[in-house]
């Protein structure tokens, strides 16, 4: 199993770094309406993905798996997940494929991360009562769950309007940019994601969605000895698979980048550097600051980009769905607060 954990975690990475989804550059011009990449390939992947994983789930070869919709850690978590993105330019998942890169802002909002996630074990238990109401796993299945039928019409008719908004905003973008010609390297990585996190859900292979951000608190709390408590015992599975698959989108980063002769030790790019300044010092900082908002917002919300907005997404789970609106929201608007020259 942990062979096959890895494999997809490698495959994973080879789809990120093929549209160049990792890339801060590329996450941070989304925040600034500048690159709709990332936005563009998660609207492909969930619209794909949503047609697969419900014929998946039809023919009885996986089930759901949506997260709960807690509303308190949805809307804080979603916010504060959306300033860490916006500050770091990173998501908990493109962190290790930056890092197979050389990208040592990356190393840091890892371990600002790792910081984020052993402080969100230990208040736990103290902010649980204000992350409710919980109004149980509500996804599009469940609200049509005696009418297949209407359910299979909505998810065609929902997931055609996902890809025709991306193919929209990459018109958009384009006209915006026509000085030079759009790939569509993020509808071939769409498209990929969704089939990888499909063949993820298999009962036959880990009958499970795709994440990254549990790891954080699992490392984190393994390392310091903090494991003694609910909340690792809660995150300690979940944590073990994705600390595996991240391990592998490290490494097919780390592999291809040696290979392709594209891997430097770097800590500023280009965007930053505009309008922050080349200081190294300060780029290592603020994106420790960013990895450790990111991580308390992932776990307040419950998830990330891939295990909240992507897998459950795919779902039509309402958790994602609404929290995938509040991350990008409170994304562009920090950074355009942010990144003011």
């Amino acid at each position: 199993m942990t062979w096959i954990i890895l494999l997809f975690g490698f495959l994973f990475g080879i789809i990120l770094r093929y549209a160049k989804l990792n890339r801060t550059d590329v996450i941070t011009g989304n925040a600034l309406l500048k690159d709709f990449t990332v936005i563009k390939t998660l609207l492909a992947a969930i619209g794909v993905g949503a047609v697969l994983l419900s014929i998946e789930i039809a023919l009885g070869l996986a089930g759901f798996h949506a997260k709960p919709f807690v509303l308190g850690g949805i809307v804080i978590g979603g916010i504060l997940f959306g300033m860490g993105m916006g500050i770091l330019g990173y998501c908990p998942g493109t962190m290790a494929i930056s890092l197979g890169e050389g990208a040592l802002d990356a190393l840091f909002g890892i371990l600002g991360g790792l910081l984020g996630g052993f402080i969100f074990t230990l208040v736990y238990p103290t902010i649980k009562p204000i992350l409710g109401p919980n109004y149980g796993s509500i996804s599009l299945y469940s609200l049509t769950q005696n009418h297949p039928v209407l359910y299979f019409i909505l998810v065609v008719v929902l997931s055609a309007m996902f890809v025709f908004l991306a193919f929209t905003l990459h018109k958009a973008e384009q006209k915006t940019n026509t000085e030079k010609k759009l790939n569509h390297r993020w509808l071939y990585s769409g498209i990929t994601l969704a089939i990888l996190n499909g063949i993820v859900f298999l009962k036959a292979t880990t009958n499970r969605p795709i994440g990254a951000s549990t790891s954080y608190p699992y490392v984190s709390d393994f390392i310091t000895g903090l494991t003694n408590n609910t909340y690792f015992h809660k995150v300690s599975m979940p944590g073990h698979w994705e600390f595996i698959f991240l391990a592998g989108a490290f490494l097919s980063a780390l592999i291809f980048s040696l290979l392709g002769g594209s891997f430097k030790l770097r800590a500023v790019y280009s965007v930053w550097e505009k309008t922050k300044g080349p200081s190294v010092t300060k780029r290592l900082v603020w994106a420790f600051i960013g990895g450790f908002i990111l991580l308390l917002g992932a776990r307040t919300a419950g998830g990330c980009t891939s295990g909240h907005i992507l897998s459950g997404g795919m779902q039509y789970a309402v958790s994602s769905l609404v929290f995938g609106v509040i991350v990008f929201s409170t994304f562009i608007v920090t950074g355009k607060l942010f990144y003011k020259k």
